[in-house]
């Protein structure tokens, strides 16, 4: 390991804090040793993240494509490397340790990456769809020297049907090209910058969820949506079968506990609608969630078929006693509370170690008494939701912010007051292309009820416009237009259906008497307590948070006043909070975990006893 001093010169004169390996013999020389990482970290295997990565839908063929592959950094624009640098473990970006490169790339180069794979008779007397979970941001992918299509968009899963470009033989050859301008273009990027600093992180390129291959026969299930219809007891399913043909049709089983409660058949174009007799309701304290199976049948062959899950329940708006509108699950008022988590890793970025650190971090949520996440400017891989869908964890889902620019009013008393952003057609564009992706993707995840397009105005542009297109396009949700951000204004109405402010560090809310008869009214984020824990921060000095502590007990005595003052306010009008944040990240140290999970800094009971006082408050019915 570098010395201290040097690394402390390093920091000051790059503002870079990325996660190489301390291993690699020609390691980039501007980037520091880590020294933290998490308790995963040393056992992250040849092929990591090996689970089937797409619980949504599932199928009993396919192959995992992690593991190790060659690398390049090549000028952009270049053509395909002859050569390549050495090799990286996917789906781990670049930067980080644990894809063994801890490389910058930037926008003035392209990231290469290539592996061969073997296929089998089947594969090839099937379809065989190239799927991947994310990409950050570009990617062109070939399969044996030929494009098999581009992805724009760091966010959403993409696939290719890459049947027509195999060769002959066993072994084929597959490259993808990558490029990644962070916070130099438009496109949505998160927190990421190219010089992190505060509450700015380490960019993250190329490939950072898994890659695998499917088969699948000529008539297929491409996707599927579940919609809950709680007043009804229904679920409504829906299927987008490619290569249908007149006379198909759709059966869907609703399984609980292997046996069918309700069974349906459709043509393949038609909404199936499964009632259910006896329906169990999801919630936090019963998450319970029905088997699905859909079949597409000709005659009484089947097709294809595909295993999934759904969960009945309802996230709505409605009076309370007062005349104040308040957030309700399943027709009920529930006081939602959690953490704002950003889903960073010392040693992966983006991409947790394995599985289990992925769950990690929700299970300590639960174990705290939080019943709520808020995911912060990110979006995860599919088996963190359903982590959430199994645990009974609520997620608000935020939209990843990019092109910046506009201007925010943080002073007191201003509410809403700032200016939209001026986008290209370009940026426009790209945001709402991946907006939409991002919700397709997720939309099926019952834990997902509310959706966040904009974040304290970073690139806020058009806000009504696309908080009514979200609205509109998913009526099952509620929608946060700008969490602590620019509100449009008519009169005293805002768009969307919550009005949210940010305060820090005290706990505060929206006046109900300006805006309580039309938004529900939340504490988007406060908070930020922080307390550096020796030999668990990112840099050993310079760290910080909106307040800071020398010890847990001074922490946990803050922390309790924050949640004194809450209560008052939930009986009042408040109907969610959000406290910053699950855990460090970076140089920020106000989590409730350090940077590498290993301290947990408050008492979990203590925390679950003064959480459970706050769903306990009663409101005027």
């Amino acid at each position: 390991m570098k010395s201290q001093s040097l690394i402390i010169f390093l920091v000051l004169i790059q503002s870079i804090f990325i996660v190489p390996n301390p291993g690699m013999a020609q390691q980039d020389p501007f980037l520091p040793v880590p020294i933290i990482q998490s308790p995963w970290a040393d056992k992250v295997a040849s092929m990591p993240h090996p689970e089937y990565p797409r619980p949504q839908m599932t199928r009993d063929k396919w192959t995992n494509l992690n593991g190790h592959w060659e690398y390049a950094i090549l000028e952009k624009g270049a053509t395909q490397p002859a050569n390549y640098d050495g090799k990286i473990l996917v789906p781990f970006p670049v930067e980080s340790k644990l894809s063994g490169v801890g490389k910058t790339v930037g926008a003035q180069k392209e990231l290469w990456y290539r592996r061969s794979f073997d296929i089998t008779p089947d594969m090839r007397r099937s379809v065989l769809l190239l799927h991947f979970g994310a990409v950050d941001w570009e990617a062109e992918v070939f399969v044996n020297g030929k494009s098999a299509g581009i992805h724009r968009g760091g966010y959403d899963p993409f696939s290719f049907d890459i049947s027509s470009l195999l060769k002959p033989g066993k072994s084929q050859e597959l490259v993808v090209r990558v490029w990644d301008p962070t916070d130099e273009g438009p496109q949505p990027r998160g927190k990421q910058v190219n010089k992190p600093r505060g509450i700015w992180y380490t960019p993250v390129t190329g490939i950072w969820q898994t890659v695998w291959l499917e088969t699948v026969p000529a008539t297929y299930i491409a996707g599927l949506k579940n919609t809950p219809d709680l007043d009804n007891n229904q679920i409504v399913v829906t299927a987008n079968v490619k290569n249908g043909k007149a006379g198909q049709l759709l059966r869907v089983r609703l399984l609980e506990e292997g046996k069918i409660v309700a069974e349906q058949n459709a043509l393949i174009s038609d909404a199936v609608k499964l009632s259910i007799e006896n329906p169990k309701v999801w919630s936090p304290a019963n998450p319970f969630l029905y088997d699905l199976e859909v079949t597409v049948l000709q005659g009484r062959r089947e097709l294809d078929q595909v295993k999934s899950y759904a969960a009945l329940r309802k996230i709505s708006m409605a009076f309370d006693g007062n005349g104040v509108q308040r957030l309700m699950l399943n027709n009920e008022f529930l006081f939602q509370y959690g953490p704002l988590d950003q889903g960073w890793w010392p040693d992966g970025l983006y991409t947790a170690p394995s599985d289990e650190a992925l769950r990690f971090d929700i299970e300590k949520t639960r174990e705290m008494g939080f019943n709520m996440i808020r995911k912060h400017v990110k979006v995860e891989p599919a088996r963190w939701y359903y982590h959430c869908d199994r645990m009974g964890m609520l997620v608000w889902q935020d939209m990843p912010n990019g092109d910046h620019g506009n201007v925010w009013e943080t002073r007191p008393g201003i509410i809403g007051r700032g200016t939209e952003r001026q986008r290209s057609p370009e940026s426009e564009s790209i945001f709402k292309t991946e907006w939409k992706a991002i919700i397709d993707a997720n939309v099926n995840f019952p834990s997902i009820v509310v959706w966040v397009p904009f974040n304290e105005a970073w690139g806020q542009f058009k806000t009504r416009e696309i908080t009514e297109w979200t609205q509109q396009y998913d009526p099952t949700r509620l929608v946060n237009s700008a969490s602590g951000g620019n509100f449009i204004m008519e009169g005293t109405k805002i768009t969307g259906d919550i009005m949210d402010i940010h305060n820090y560090p005290d706990a505060a809310m929206p006046d109900p008497d300006i805006f309580g008869r039309d938004q529900i009214l939340v504490l988007g984020e406060f908070g930020g307590l922080g307390l550096p824990v020796e030999g668990h921060t990112w840099q050993e000095k310079d760290n910080w948070g909106y307040q800071s502590f020398n010890n847990k007990e001074e922490l946990l005595k803050r922390y309790t006043q924050l949640m004194e003052a809450l209560a008052p306010m939930i009986q009042k009008s408040l109907s969610a909070a959000v406290y910053t944040q699950t855990t460090d990240v970076e140089v920020e140290i106000n989590g409730l975990m350090t940077y590498d999970r290993k301290v947990i800094k408050f008492p979990e009971e203590a925390l679950k006893n003064l959480h459970q006082k706050l769903y306990d408050v009663k409101i005027a019915r």
